[in-house]
């Protein structure tokens, strides 16, 4: 291409399909070429954070084995330009200081801001330069020495002052589902909010976000009586129940006898199988909202009419005007919020 298009298609290095390319998501490669393009902005990279399906699935993968997980996400990388899990499909998010910005940038920064990208590693032109010698493999956030890309339709948020990088990044990596699980909300006012993974960290902040729209019932679903008692003493939800979300039957079961069904489902837990318990556990003309990668949505369409159930579904894509601002703030005003995300980054 001689011009540069906003949404970042002159870097697709695919073949035409049809006579047109594939935007950077859908992309297989990204050129990953130093120099800007007039609309562009380079960042030095401080630190990946990798979508948690992702890490759970390469974690998996190699049995634990954190050099190979090293080494598959630097081949991913170099393969592609960019990171993006062939397996999950998911990237992740990354902190880093503006390098450069051109001329023509409409995304406000200016050389020197500490930055975090809130577009995912999938569409991002990426380069890892240091061979990601100061990680194990054993964490989704990654320190790391290289540069990205971001494009005229990009997003970034210069990083508060007042929280720790880490933190600011785990924070704004789930930052979409706490604003949208609001939006959702204030429409059942009064009504019960279960959120499926509610100790994790999306979770966490959609039960926050939950309580700031006016929920007037919250149950926070984990999988363990470990992570339920972190969760009683965060004190984000009104009932904690432990159950495995991919059980339908038990999961509808544990949200009735916990005060539901629920006129709001929130899915923020990063495995498969989760589909049916959610449709099940929501009230007739209620809506189930999935952030997870790790979701069907086929099965979760199929099972909907199969069951009959007259619920709205809702794709959590991660962004929403004004997400991040919101997110850091929830964080800062519930310090049960605050201790979950950071026992997370001390374990």
């Amino acid at each position: 291409m001689t011009t540069s298009d906003p949404t970042g298609l002159h870097r697709v290095l695919d073949k035409p399909v049809g006579g047109s390319l594939p935007l950077p998501q859908a992309a297989r490669r990204l050129d990953i070429r130093k120099e800007l393009w007039p609309d562009e902005v380079r960042i030095r990279v401080e630190r990946l954070n990798l979508d948690a399906a992702s890490f759970r699935q390469l974690e998996s993968a190699h049995d634990g084995d954190g050099d190979a997980v090293r080494r598959e996400v630097l081949d991913i990388v170099a393969d592609r330009g960019k990171m993006q899990n062939p397996v999950t499909g998911s990237g992740g998010m990354l902190v880093g200081v503006v390098e450069e910005v051109g001329p023509e940038s409409p995304l406000g920064l200016k050389v020197g801001d500490r930055v975090a990208t809130l577009v995912s590693l999938t569409l991002t032109p990426l380069v890892i330069e240091d061979g990601l010698a100061g990680w194990g493999g054993d964490s989704e956030q990654v320190p790391c020495d290289g540069y990205a890309i971001l494009f005229g339709r990009s997003i970034a948020a210069v990083l508060p002052d007042d929280l720790a990088p880490e933190l600011a990044l785990s924070v704004m990596d789930v930052c979409g589902a706490p604003a949208l699980t609001r939006r959702v909300s204030e429409r059942y006012r009064r009504g019960v909010v279960a959120v499926i993974g509610g100790g994790g960290k999306s979770g966490s902040l959609s039960l926050a976000a939950a309580r700031d729209a006016g929920a007037g019932h919250l149950i926070g679903i984990v999988p363990t009586e470990a992570e339920a008692s972190r969760l009683r003493e965060a004190d984000l939800a009104d009932e904690v129940v432990v159950a495995d979300a991919r059980n339908p039957v038990a999961l509808r079961d544990a949200v009735a006898k916990a005060g539901g069904p629920a006129d709001v489902t929130v899915v923020c837990v990063d495995v498969p199988g989760c589909e049916g318990g959610a449709i099940l556990a929501t009230a007739d003309q209620g809506t189930v909202v999935f952030f997870s990668m790790a979701t069907s949505f086929s099965a979760a369409a199929l099972g909907a009419e199969g069951l009959a159930a007259d619920v709205t579904m809702l794709v959590g894509n991660g962004y929403v005007p004004g997400h991040a601002a919101y997110a850091l703030d929830l964080l800062r005003a519930n310090p049960g919020v605050r201790s979950l995300f950071e026992g997370r980054l001390a374990s």
